[in-house]
């Protein structure tokens, strides 16, 4: 547990949750109370009463108080259901539970926070996916659709937006940035986006090119959300920490280098183990823990778009 802004070591534990308890009452929500079963850290910001970020249960979960409930971006993963529920119970109902997209890391606890009484709201595409399943490729398997309860009830396919209490919240869709049902999710009062996978401040970028997502989508999404904020911006990833316009900027600029260096090597015919073995992602920035994956996911993606790019790609 920590707080958003501070670099320095985390602080502790009971300290933190003091802060956010007396933050919560000044909304007059129930203040938060830690229990055996709740195992996630907490990252806080004293500058905004009732604004949660819960790590450890998959991807980051975003939680927003409001005189009218709580507005819930995420759910975790499956096998971090109780943690989830634990910890979001003290804190009152969940009025909205909006996911970014549609990966098993983001919808774990869609079922249980739906059945109790949260409205889920996604893009179309992640609407379908839930309700219909779909084909993991890495795996050779099938991944069963949520029940009926955790299931999205609105759904949207350009942008949306809704009001919980005295707060609004914004939709965008990020196309094929990530995969196909990619959104991000703005609180204009607080000016705090949620970017899900489609900012990845720590580990390698995913592009599931099987999924419906690629570079230049990711590219152009990258761009679209930098539109959206300004120097004071701060973004939520799924996995990290929070970031500013900064590090969506640096990824932005690193994806396109990328894009470009692909552009090329594509319009000669190479695979992905060629331009990995030619040193493709050499002296950029930043480096990968799996640059062959990367590059594997990217050229698929490429060729799966290759009459985007130019006339002679065949």
């Amino acid at each position: 547990m920590r707080d958003l802004r501070s670099t320095e070591p985390q602080a502790n534990r009971r300290d933190v949750l003091r802060g956010v308890a007396g933050g919560l009452a000044a909304l007059g929500v129930a203040p938060f109370v830690p229990s055996a079963a709740y195992a996630l850290d907490v990252l806080t910001d004293a500058a905004i009463p009732g604004f949660l970020v819960l790590a450890g249960a998959g991807g980051n979960i975003v939680v927003l108080a409001t005189n009218d409930g709580q507005i819930v971006v995420d759910s975790g993963n499956a096998q971090s259901t109780g943690d989830v529920v634990a910890a979001l119970r003290p804190l009152g109902k969940v009025a909205a539970l909006v996911n970014t997209h549609w990966h098993t890391d983001q919808t774990g606890a869609n079922e249980a926070l739906g059945r109790a009484g949260a409205t889920i709201v996604a893009h179309e595409k992640t609407r379908q996916r839930l309700s219909a399943g779909w084909y993991v490729p890495a795996e050779d398997r099938y991944e069963q659709a949520l029940p009926a309860a955790g299931r999205p009830t609105k759904a949207f396919f350009e942008t949306g937006a809704m009001q919980v209490g005295e707060k609004r919240v914004e939709f965008g869709y990020l196309l094929e940035a990530h995969t196909d049902g990619d959104l991000y999710v703005r609180f204009p009062d607080v000016n705090i986006v949620a970017v899900g996978d489609v900012v990845s401040p720590e580990r390698d970028p995913l592009l599931d090119w099987f999924g419906g997502g690629w570079l230049g989508g990711r590219v152009d999404a990258l761009a679209k959300l930098l539109a959206l904020g300004d120097a004071d911006t701060r973004y939520v990833p799924s996995y990290g920490p929070v970031i500013g316009r900064a590090e969506v900027q640096a990824e932005h600029d690193l994806m396109l280098a990328i894009f470009d260096r692909i552009v090329v090597n594509v319009r000669l015919g190479q695979t992905a183990d060629d331009m990995f073995k030619a040193g493709l992602l050499d002296g950029l920035p930043r480096t990968f823990e799996d640059p062959a994956k990367f590059l594997y996911d990217a050229h698929k993606g490429f060729w799966a778009h290759h009459n985007k790019l130019v006339n002679d790609i065949v």
